[in-house]
């Protein structure tokens, strides 16, 4: 025991490594663009795919169960935490905010933080979320972790200008994302800075372009010499640009128009943007077709890349999601009894006739009774006395060593005699 004190006392402060040791993975990118959590927002593909992951997650039914007899499990739902995950987890939000807001802070900043809240005995009231880039996680004087959260005047209950509240780990819950200490994610965005500085960058050459309209960047050539030409370059510039842009020019004088600047296409401008929206979806590991690219999408694989969204996307930040809220949330003597589970089987069904033949097929060889079926299609259940609970097989199965002639010895050996 005092070997494992000395050794926890002696471990390091959990320190945000990428802001401490790697500085230059923040701020302005070699695209010449700054990028933080905030304005990589604004670059469509991050945005789309903070949703779709955010959302995914607060749409899952979150239940907590308890484990029954023989390996079977219940939904518990008189216990306290199922209302709080389920419906409420405090009186300004909802489960689908609040777990929505948690999970785009994990996917920003690499860090999800949720002020836990408790009644005299220990047990779980509210959980209110908290912004990551206000967190500063350390040790005490003991190497316990605590939480030091700083707070302005304009937020509730805060008193001073910049103030400092110290939360203890049992009252925080914290989902890390991929650290390299296991205490502290790291964010997405800082780790693929360029790639998104590279998105803004081109989506404001886009943007500069077509405002500026005339296809700008070019030379008007006079077969004689222009008297005024700061005149001539205003009156053209007031003619077609702007809302004027891309109107018909008429040249007089014999004054011709030579293009200077690389058109879009030449440029390969369109190409990079698409190729930037496959590879902010490849940092988020989200299929390109949820994002609005379908080039490589079709009617026979759209549905098993759905599949494998949930499966090896969803399903990681769905067990970091579990272990985490079993080990902040539950008070220690419900930890060997009671679980967290998010049921994803509505996102993996398929559709109608998959369906049913995959009921078909649980129903024929008893392992899903008729009221299992009713209840994952939302219908209500047979009573027990019309046999919604009954567990079929199909009759022509039978054990190997029942079969044929080694069913019975003793009538076989009347068959010989015979």
């Amino acid at each position: 025991m005092n070997l494992f004190s000395k050794l926890f006392r002696s471990r390091d402060k959990p320190k945000d490594y990428l802001s401490v040791h790697w500085p230059f993975l923040f701020g302005s990118t070699t695209a010449g663009r700054n990028v933080n959590e905030r304005t990589s927002m604004q670059v469509t593909a991050v945005y789309a795919c903070v949703r779709i992951l955010s959302e995914a997650i607060a749409s899952l039914p979150l239940n907590v169960y308890q484990y029954g007899a023989e390996g079977s499990k219940e939904k518990l739902y008189s216990h306290p935490l199922y209302h709080l995950l389920h419906d409420e987890p405090n009186p300004e939000m909802t489960s689908f905010i609040f777990r929505e807001t948690m999970m785009s802070h994990l996917l920003l900043w690499g860090n999800a933080y949720a002020q836990i809240i408790r009644n005299g005995k220990g047990e779980v009231i509210g959980l209110y979320p908290l912004l990551p880039n206000k967190m500063d996680v350390s040790r005490n004087k003991v190497g316990r972790l605590i939480y030091t959260y700083r707070r302005n005047s304009d937020e509730a209950g805060s008193k001073k200008r910049d103030e400092e509240v110290v939360l203890k780990r049992e009252d925080v819950l914290h989902i890390p994302g991929l650290g390299f200490d296991g205490l502290i994610g790291y964010s997405p965005i800082a780790m693929a800075k360029n790639a998104i500085g590279m998105a803004i960058a081109t989506e404001e050459y886009g943007a500069t372009f077509f405002a500026n309209g005339a296809t700008p960047g070019g030379i008007l050539e006079h077969p004689g010499v222009v008297k005024d030409p700061e005149k001539l370059r205003q009156s053209w510039k007031s003619q077609f640009t702007g809302k004027n842009s891309h109107s018909v020019a008429v040249l007089e004088e014999g004054m011709t128009f030579k293009q200077m600047a690389i058109p879009p296409n030449e440029a390969q401008f369109l190409e990079t943007r698409k190729f930037q929206i496959n590879e902010i979806a490849r940092i988020f590991r989200v299929p390109p077709h949820m994002v609005g690219d379908l080039e490589k999408s079709s009617f026979s694989n759209i549905e098993q890349q759905s599949l494998d969204f949930v499966m090896y996307t969803l399903n990681p930040w769905i067990v970091r999601w579990e272990q985490a809220m079993q080990q902040a949330l539950l008070l220690p003597s419900e930890k060997s009894q009671l679980f967290f589970r998010f049921n994803v089987d509505g996102l993996l069904r398929g559709d109608y006739q998959s369906r049913m033949n995959g009921y078909a097929v649980a129903r024929q060889n008893g392992w899903m009774s008729a009221n299992d079926i009713r209840e994952l299609e939302n219908m209500n259940p047979i009573p027990d006395e019309e046999g919604g609970n009954l567990y079929l097989i199909n009759g022509n199965l039978t054990k190997l060593k029942d079969a044929g002639l080694f069913a019975k010895p003793a009538e076989r050996n009347d068959l010989d005699e015979s």
